[in-house]
């Protein structure tokens, strides 16, 4: 009996993943008011070993930045989602974007900020996104900070958007294989999220991925790979899903996803 309790042990030693990166989270959202400590204390005590929280709008930026400057383990990045646009006046957009400016240094990247053609079904809306969209590309070139991209049903189209740029990731990708293999022979950075536990399309893309150019999100509090609110630590499912569909080592898939994430977000 203490013999296979002993290799039992050794054998859940083997299979643990540590540091991992969750590469796009909002730990700053009302689903997390109740339980926000002991949901990263969860996800940090599973192996996630830094949380990088992505605002949407004005009140989400300066709600990423505060949780950067409380906890050493999450980094910020401050956008303007596509999906925060509708009902804000012209000024009111620019309040956010100088927001994002004037702050920009103290956040990793620029984003999420994009293009949703699955919410936004008219042209006008679409071009109102487009236009502004430009204003977040311009920011991050300027500054030459990574540009974290929403995409949903737009992939192609976003990208065409910033092929002068450097330094982009595609945020929770959903789009198709080729769109996926200009962005990676451009050198950006495909983040898939937990989705792909339950998605046969996502675990395609996840087949066809390349590791080095490869994250791990959660998109927490949505996405989850299972029932209920989706946090941090299941960024682990996807992780140990991923290397099963690649043949690899979960613990080769964290460090890769890990490493890549700390590259274009030149942190530590």
């Amino acid at each position: 009996m203490q013999g296979t309790t002993q290799g039992n042990m050794q054998g859940n030693v083997q299979k643990a993943i540590v540091e991992a990166i969750d590469s796009h989270c909002h730990l700053d959202f009302k689903h997390f008011n109740k339980d926000r400590e002991a949901v990263m204390e969860n996800a940090r005590k599973a192996g996630v070993v830094r949380m990088i929280n992505s605002g949407v709008d004005y009140s989400t930026n300066s709600k990423s930045l505060e949780l950067a400057k409380n906890y050493d383990f999450i980094s910020a990045t401050l956008g303007l989602s596509p999906n925060s646009i509708d009902g804000k006046n012209d000024p009111e957009i620019k309040m956010i974007l100088d927001q994002i400016e004037s702050n920009a240094s103290q956040a990793v990247g620029i984003g999420e900020a994009g293009l949703d053609y699955y919410h936004t079904k008219d042209a006008p809306s679409r071009e109102r996104q487009a236009e502004i969209f430009k204003k977040v590309i311009a920011i991050a070139e300027s500054l030459n900070l990574p540009l974290v991209i929403h995409s949903r049903d737009a992939e192609q189209p976003a990208l065409d958007m910033v092929k002068h740029l450097d330094k982009v990731v595609f945020h929770c990708y959903s789009g198709t294989l080729p769109t996926m293999k200009e962005a990676q022979d451009r050198g950006y950075y495909i983040s898939l999220a937990t989705n792909v536990c339950r998605s046969g399309h996502h675990q395609i893309l996840a087949r066809n991925v390349s590791l080095d150019h490869l994250l791990v999100e959660t998109d927490s509090p949505f996405l989850s790979p299972r029932k209920g609110r989706n946090e941090p630590a299941n960024v682990l499912d996807s992780v140990r899903l991923i290397a099963r569909i690649k043949g690899l080592e979960p613990q080769e898939v964290a460090a890769q996803t890990a490493t890549n994430t700390k590259r274009i977000y030149n942190i530590r």
